[in-house]
Formats: structure tokens, sequence, C-alpha cells
């Protein structure tokens, strides 16, 4: 990564379940450093606390005892550092903000975004860390109205009128994918699979989404395909992660995309955020794509400056 000249105003994390981000920033948001590892949320509770792994990494990068940090993420769930509680919607983004917890027993100044919540009884949601993206992107994404999806362990599809979230919904499309290809009978269909058949891909993602009601047949014509056709590994992988894709954009169609008619924001990483764009292209639904690392550290950079220096914003 680009060093970026100026001294340390702050650090951001993005703090997952599984992962853990941190960077140094300046004022204006340019990173100077960053740190990557898998001390998520999980590894953090089940041993090693969140404030121990922090200075670890603070302390590689030499930054100062001073220095403020600003989180998103898991670290503010129930189970995490420190509860950061929900900012209900219908709300702006930027309500986030105001939401802000500090951490206690630190003499540093540490700070916990909290989430947003979808308090609906009928369809009950929440998200962690993903708010901040939407706060980062919030420029890319201009006026008018929008419909985000960022794929994930948990993915989210993110409905906006102007930069207010008005609604979103949670599919657990990618822990579905691990328990399936590891945990179920079609791990033997994966058995050696070292890529993926694209075209076996985007046939499975048309055919889940025209037909979504055959859910569990569509999951489980994997293995006979294998049985029966002799498919490949390769072929077996692709149509079960296209199946489990295309099963989760068919359920959004039901409660928003297909009242939408503009293009999707795809916020997206890696391979990831490559097939979700494949996906969407082989069903012709238009999308445009933002980087989810530049919109969580955005994200952060604006509550860093909201918060401690609220001249610059």
């Amino acid at each position: 990564m680009q060093e970026h000249k100026g001294r340390a105003a702050f650090a951001a994390v993005d703090w997952g379940t599984s992962s853990f981000r941190l960077w140094l920033m300046t004022e204006k948001g340019d990173v100077l450093s960053e740190r990557r590892s898998d001390e998520g949320m999980a590894k953090a509770s089940a041993g090693c606390t969140f404030g121990k792994i922090l200075k670890s990494h603070l302390s590689a990068l030499g930054a100062g005892e001073d220095l403020p940090v600003i989180i998103c993420g898991m670290a503010g769930a129930r189970q995490g550092w420190t509860e950061a509680g929900y900012v209900t919607v219908p709300a702006l983004p930027e309500a986030i903000l105001k939401g802000a917890v500090r951490v206690p027993g630190e003499a540093r100044d540490i700070r916990i975004l909290p989430g947003l919540a979808n308090r609906n009884p009928a369809h009950p949601d929440v998200m962690r860390g993903e708010e901040t993206q939407l706060l980062g992107a919030l420029g890319a994404l201009g006026d008018g109205t929008h419909l985000a999806c960022m794929p994930g362990t948990h993915s989210k599809w993110v409905r906006m009128a102007g930069h207010e979230v008005l609604e979103f919904s949670t599919y657990m499309t990618g822990e579905l994918f691990d328990l399936l290809s590891k945990q179920s009978l079609l791990a033997h269909s994966l058995l050696g699979s070292e890529g993926m058949d694209m075209e076996a891909f985007r046939i499975a993602v048309s055919k889940a989404v025209a037909e979504p009601g055959r859910a569990t047949n569509l999951l489980f014509a994997i293995r006979a395909g294998q049985l029966l056709e002799g498919a490949g590994a390769d072929v077996s992988r692709a149509r079960l992660s296209g199946t489990l894709i295309g099963l989760e954009i068919a359920g959004a169609s039901g409660d928003a995309l297909n009242a939408f008619s503009g293009t999707i924001s795809l916020i997206v990483s890696g391979r990831l955020g490559d097939l979700y764009a494949e996906a969407l292209t082989a069903l012709s639904r238009p999308f445009i794509t933002i980087a989810a690392d530049d919109a969580v550290r955005e994200g952060l950079a604006r509550a860093a400056r909201s918060l401690w220096f609220q001249s610059k914003e």
C-alpha cells in the first residue's frame, strides 16, 4: 500500500467476527500504515482480551499512547468488548456518529460505533460494520433511491431513499456455503475442488432465481448430478455457490429488487465480489461496484472527524 506523508491523527479499526483490520490515518483520512490478522471477536472473546489485541497492533506500528481509536463491527456486540447498541431504521447513516460508545477503563480514547436495527416484528434484522461502509459510500451513491448489496458471510441488502436507510435484510449465504460444503452430503461432491466452473455457476444462479421454491431440491441435485452425470468437483462447487447466491438474489427480489429499476450498488472486495458481479451480469441486472475497504475506511474517518476534528468536516 502506498504510504502518505503526515502524522497519525487516529487509528481506525474494522473488527469482525473472524478478522481484524487496523489503519493509522491522518485527519484527512489518508492511510499511513495498516495491520491485518485473524484475531476477530471469536478469538478475542475466547481468551485474548480485546484491549490486549488492540494494544499489540498499535505498538507494532509505533502508535502513541494518546492516539484515539475509532472501531466498527463486532467489538460492539453484546458478546464483544463494549456493547454499542443499535440505531433504529429508518435513519441516516450519520446517526451512528451520535451513538459512539467510549470503552470504559481505558486511558486511551477508544470509541465503538453502533450498528443498525430493523425493528419491524415481521422482519427483525441487525447489522454491525456494514453501516460504516454505507456511511463511507454515501459520496459514491449520490441522491435518489438506491439498493445496495454487501456480500459476506451474512450478506446485507439495503434499500435507501437519498441517504436514508429505509430497511435492510440479511442472508446467511456465506455461512450456509461453508456448512454445506464441509458438513453435508454435498461435501463428497466437492472433494478435490481447486476452482469453479463459471458456466455452471451462471446456470445455477439463473435456475435458483427462476425456481426459488425448489431450494432444497436444487441443492440435492448437486449430489445427484455428480452420481448420475459424473459432474466434477469444480462443477459441483460452482453449482452450490450459484444456487445459494441465486436464492439470495431471489429473496431480495421479493422485497426490494423487483420494485427497484435503477442500478444496484455492489459494495464488495475480493473473490466474493467477483462472484456477485458475475451473478448479476448473468441475470442482466445493472450494477456499479464500490470498494468495501475504501468505504469502511472513509466511514471510520468521517466518524473520527465528527468526534475529534469537527472543524475538518
